[in-house]
């Protein structure tokens, strides 16, 4: 099992964890689980964060 499916799973849970119960449970436990799959694919290095922070450092630079 990799850190992105490790992840995915604990998103979950805390997600059920945090709220229980009708559409604002589902939409939490959606965030939850969105949050732990970015992370998970962030510690396997499928996102790169670099990047994003070379882009905002030049758009500042333009400004």
């Amino acid at each position: 099992m990799n850190a992105t499916s490790i992840c995915l799973a604990i998103g979950l849970a805390l997600g059920f964890a945090a709220a229980f119960g009708g559409f604002g449970a589902f939409a939490i436990v959606l965030v939850f689980a969105a949050a732990g799959l970015l992370v998970g694919r962030w510690l396997d290095g499928g996102i790169d964060l670099d990047g994003l922070g070379r882009n905002i450092g030049r758009a500042r630079d333009r400004r």
